[in-house]
């Protein structure tokens, strides 16, 4: 208890009220939140893991977590040890999402780097629940980014999952959708026509998200920047 009490005295030391509005502004659910940046949730994070025994990081993460409190939630994710993060406890977590930075972060941070995300990312993509569909994509998105030397068949078969859910018009999702879209198109130059060909069946579908998805996708594809960089 005396490292949470630590965690959440230090994350109370930094917080700024102020700063509930702009995170509103952002689309970020504050009633759990008490106005921590993301550079100071960081910074806290790494004096943790520093101070804090490997073997122990595990049990104040899930300490940290049960607090609810959405900063150190975030940073939760950041000291958790990834080996032993279990598919009971993805699950768990990913249902407690109720932003979409909460989401990202905790996919970007920690649910990544275990050892089954790409088995729990194509089964929450068939989610009926916002977060947890969003999550599926996320997850997507962590494997195109951060596993570069990952084979890109996997990248192909979340085309397949893109292409069919990309009716879906809840706002998280369908973003979600497209920012795997468009980090597929853009990991190198093989996937670039695939993701090209998959956006262009996608606005075939008709729907107002199906449209959206794609036609924001082909803007940025298209673009000189990403055609100059795989390309040129």
């Amino acid at each position: 208890m005396k490292t949470l009490s630590f965690i959440i005295d230090e994350l109370k030391s930094v917080s700024d009220p102020s700063r509930l509005e702009g995170m509103k502004r952002y689309g970020i659910g504050t009633d759990k939140a008490i106005g921590v940046s993301l550079p100071h949730i960081r910074f806290i994070a790494s004096v943790c893991k520093k101070n804090i025994p490997f073997d122990e990081r595990h049990r104040i993460a899930q300490e940290v977590w049960n607090t609810e409190i959405h900063e150190a939630r975030i940073l939760a994710s950041m000291i958790d040890n990834p080996k032993e993060v279990t598919k009971k406890q993805m699950d768990e977590w990913t249902l407690n999402f109720y932003s979409w930075d909460l989401c990202d972060q905790v996919c970007s941070n920690l649910f990544q780097k275990t050892d089954f995300f790409l088995e729990k990312a194509f089964e929450y993509s068939h989610s009926k629940a916002e977060f947890v569909k969003r999550t599926g994509f996320v997850l997507m998105v962590q494997y195109v980014v951060h596993h570069k030397k990952a084979a890109d068949t996997r990248c192909v078969e979340f085309l397949e999952r893109i292409e069919a859910e990309a009716w879906d018009q809840r706002n998280l999702v369908k973003k979600a959708v497209n920012w795997c879209l468009r980090q597929i198109g853009k990991r190198n130059k093989d996937l670039h026509p695939l993701a090209i060909d998959c956006a262009e069946r996608i606005v075939k579908q008709g729907s107002a998200s199906a449209k959206w998805i794609a036609h924001d996708a082909l803007r940025e594809l298209r673009s000189d920047a990403v055609l100059k960089r795989l390309f040129v």
